[in-house]
Parts: structure tokens; C-alpha cells; sequence
């Protein structure tokens, strides 16, 4: 048996608002389609969290190389796969409050994503993680709160 063995893996790229642009690769369970969702759309940060996870076997499997070849697969820039690959630094109860987001949080850009994690992933410490995810997370509390009640005065 020789050393070199060839993977193949099956990628879904799917188009969804105009503009925008998910990547994943096919699950061997399909997610539901649209019209059986639950009643509410997966928030962004939850879909790239879970997308960090299940890139993450085939890392270590070794089947897949290096963030470069998750990139080409993914068509999105290497840079970008770091970002989404450095969620995993986050403490594992973090990242189980991400997969499970309560729908108060807005999925508009406006509420938890990528970017405003950042300074929660660079640290190493999951007790200070915790403390800046709490902070983050408080806020926006009290942001959806607030829009909450503003709708409902008028």
C-alpha cells in the first residue's frame, strides 16, 4: 500500500441574500430545508462556530492539509479561515452559548458576530474570556431590550 491515499470531499456552496456568501461542506445528514426550520433563522456566529468545529476532524485526521487547502476548498481567503478556525480557542462553554444563541440577539449584522469576538479569542485565559463574552453579551441584552420597548411604545 503506498503512502499517498486521495481524498475527495463534496463542498455545498449555496447562495443566500444578495451579496452574501456561506460555504460549508455537505454533512452526511442534510440540514433541514428552509420551510422546516423551527420558526427562526441560525445567527451567522453560530453557523461559522459549528462550520469551525466540523473543519477542525479533518485537521486533525490529517485529511485535510493546513488552513490553506480549508480556504481553497471554502473559495474564501486564508485569512478569513483563520478568524473562523481561532473560535475554537474559545473556552468550550463559550462556544456551546454560541451554538445555542437565544433568538433576543439580532441577526443583522448589528448583534454577536466574528469581528466583535475577536478580543475574546486573542485571550488565552478562559476566565477573562468568560468576563469579555459576558460584557459583549450584557450589552447586547440591553440593546435588543431596549429596541424591544421602543417598538412596543409606538
Amino acid at each position: 500500500m503506498s503512502g499517498n491515499q486521495e481524498v475527495t470531499y463534496t463542498v455545498d456552496f449555496h447562495a443566500g441574500r444578495p451579496g452574501r456568501r456561506d460555504i460549508g461542506i455537505a454533512a452526511s445528514h442534510p440540514l433541514p430545508a428552509a420551510g422546516e426550520r423551527r420558526g427562526r433563522s441560525i445567527p451567522r456566529i453560530a453557523r461559522l462556530m459549528a462550520l469551525a468545529i466540523r473543519f477542525d476532524g479533518p485537521l486533525r485526521e490529517q485529511t485535510i492539509g493546513d488552513y490553506a487547502e480549508l480556504a481553497r476548498l471554502g473559495r474564501v481567503t486564508r485569512a478569513r479561515m483563520t478568524q473562523i478556525m481561532k473560535l475554537l480557542d474559545l473556552a468550550p462553554d463559550i462556544q456551546e452559548q454560541i451554538l445555542f444563541l437565544p433568538s433576543v440577539f439580532p441577526h443583522n449584522g448589528t448583534g454577536l458576530n466574528e469581528r466583535n469576538l475577536r478580543p475574546v479569542v486573542s485571550r488565552i485565559d478562559w476566565c477573562e474570556q468568560r468576563r469579555l463574552f459576558e460584557k459583549i453579551t450584557d450589552e447586547l441584552y440591553a440593546r435588543a431590550s431596549t429596541k424591544k420597548r421602543a417598538s412596543a411604545d409606538r
